[in-house]
Order: structure tokens, then C-alpha cells, then sequence
């Protein structure tokens, strides 16, 4: 039932960017957390960001970035579409990975099948 698809990997050069998408059914989308992760060759899955399912009044968007991307990714999430972006830029060869989005719904942990993202130096 709950599926997430990514989308908007492919290969870029060394300081290019790429926008991930990750197209979420199945689950009332707007209530949940969204996650992004990454697994590089050689590499355990690690987590890339996070964006919350709550808006606070006043204040940005509560969201996680891991300490290697800080600065160069933006997450972002659009209710109305069942989707989260991942804009990526300054990208480098580090960021190389296949990237997965994730939910967290009942007692599960679901995962998209993935997109591949590949940096040239």
C-alpha cells in the first residue's frame, strides 16, 4: 500500500545540482516525517536529512541535515503534491550514492527503490 518513488538522480559534474524528488501514496503524507538517505559503494546507509510533518508558527521547518551536507542541501516538502525534494548543490564526488527516501508508518519502515546519483570530479 505506502510506496515512495524517486526520481531526479543522474550524473553531474563536480559544483553541479540535482533536485531529488520522492513521490509518496499510501499513507496520509502530510502527518508524517520524510527522510533521506544515501548509501555510497563501500558504505553503510547513512542519513543525508530529514524534514518534519510539523510547521512550527514563526520559525523555519524542522529539519536534520547531516553535518556533510549542511549548507549544500535543502529539503523541502509540497502537502499538495505528496512530495519531498532534496536540492542538492556544490555536489561532490563524496556525495556519489544511491539516495533513498523513507517513512516511518505504523510499525514499518518503508523505503523507495532508490536513485542513483553519480559526481564526477
Amino acid at each position: 500500500e505506502v510506496q515512495l518513488v524517486e526520481s531526479g538522480g543522474g550524473l553531474v559534474q563536480a559544483g553541479g545540482s540535482l533536485r531529488l524528488s520522492c513521490e509518496a501514496s499510501g499513507f496520509p503524507f502530510e502527518d508524517y516525517a520524510i527522510g533521506w538517505f544515501r548509501q555510497a559503494p563501500g558504505k553503510e546507509r547513512e542519513g543525508v536529512s530529514c524534514i518534519s510533518s510539523i510547521r512550527i508558527s514563526g520559525s523555519r521547518d524542522s529539519t536534520y541535515y547531516a553535518d556533510s551536507v549542511k549548507g549544500r542541501f535543502t529539503i523541502s516538502r509540497d502537502n499538495a503534491k505528496n512530495t519531498v525534494y532534496l536540492q542538492m548543490n556544490s555536489l561532490k564526488p563524496e556525495d556519489t550514492a544511491v539516495y533513498y527516501c523513507r517513512v516511518v508508518y505504523g510499525a514499518y519502515r518503508y523505503w523507495g527503490q532508490g536513485t542513483q546519483v553519480t559526481v564526477s570530479s
